[in-house]
């Protein structure tokens, strides 16, 4: 239902992102005939799509927005995993770990280099300069987040900022291409990827409450507490918890966050302290900010489902 006033656009979209995929180099077309193929929910093209439909026609410069989001999105998923030493991706084996890290990271650069040269193909300046920036502010959060992770500090407002440079502002892009490929009203533009980006700290904030909870998500629980991540609910968790026992958990994240039992305990002080439900009101915080945005834009069928994916983002299960 969500995809409905979209779905001929999305498939159409799908045959242009595996074009821009292919490669001469044997290795990396069969890379990236991987990638095609256990693509995510393709929530980034969808609200480029979205964006875009809610203002006017959908045309090539919406195409090549959505293109250049999903090229640029699964490059930095295949750097991350490099990062972060991950197996897995989207329940199938990473890049890395079919071909190792050197090979993973040339297949990011290919990607991040074919998103770029795809907008400058077709000229398009404004959505080159919208997500140069983003890839940029992306970084930033990135390594502010692992500098962080070093000093073990609970700061909500740190955890704010990186939440917001490091996935928020791609939901705002997304939505700010797919608006600009239609519009040439920046002040327009600017109001839709304000909006996106308040979907994407609601889309963090749920992201991270996964961490803690027990269901069929798609990925291990305590893997942000294993790589020394101060999220949300255990940021809370600390700052409610007496000095001494705040100081107890900090030690076991810091020296036995490899052991499984030791995880355990820290994900039950959070739960036991508030954490999962305080971060809950957050999001759905977020949530309203972005459905009160949402109502001051054109109502049809493209905002619908706008609102339809806001609520899927906010309720999903993995």
């Amino acid at each position: 239902m969500i995809k409905h006033p979209i779905s001929v656009e999305m498939k159409e979209f799908e045959l242009r992102f595996r074009d821009a995929l292919k490669s001469r180099v044997a290795l990396l077309d069969r890379i990236t005939y991987y990638i095609a193929h256990r693509k995510g929910k393709q929530m980034r093209p969808m609200f480029v799509f979205l964006a875009a439909r809610m203002f006017g026609e959908i045309n090539d410069s919406t195409y090549t927005a959505a293109s250049m989001v999903e090229l640029l999105h699964t490059a930095t998923l295949v750097h991350d995993d490099v990062v972060d030493d991950s197996n897995r991706r989207r329940g199938f084996f990473s890049i890395n770990a079919l071909w190792k890290n050197k090979i993973a990271v040339l297949v990011g650069d290919y990607l991040f280099s074919r998103g770029f040269l795809i907008s400058l193909e077709n000229k398009e300046y404004q959505i080159l300069e919208i997500l140069s920036q983003t890839i940029k502010q992306m970084s930033e959060g990135e390594l502010l987040q692992l500098s962080k992770a070093r000093k073990l500090e609970p700061n909500e407002e740190v955890y704010f900022e990186i939440i917001r440079k490091k996935t928020a502002s791609f939901f705002g892009a997304a939505c700010s291409v797919g608006a600009a490929s239609v519009l040439k009203e920046d002040e327009r533009v600017a109001q839709v990827g304000k909006l996106g980006e308040t979907i994407g700290m609601a889309f963090q904030i749920k992201d991270d409450l996964f961490d803690f909870e027990k269901g069929p998500i798609g990925k291990p629980r305590g893997i942000d507490i294993k790589e020394k991540k101060l999220t949300l609910p255990l940021i809370y968790a600390l700052q409610q918890a007496p000095p001494r026992e705040a100081k107890r958990i900090l030690k076991i994240i810091k020296n036995q966050s490899h052991k499984r039992g030791r995880v355990q305990e820290v994900i039950d002080f959070t739960v036991a302290a508030g954490g999962l439900d305080y971060a809950t009101k957050q999001m759905l915080r977020y949530r309203q900010e972005a459905l009160d945005m949402l109502k001051k834009l054109p109502y049809n069928p493209a905002r619908e489902s706008f609102e339809q994916l806001l609520m899927y983002v906010t309720e999903r299960k993995n």
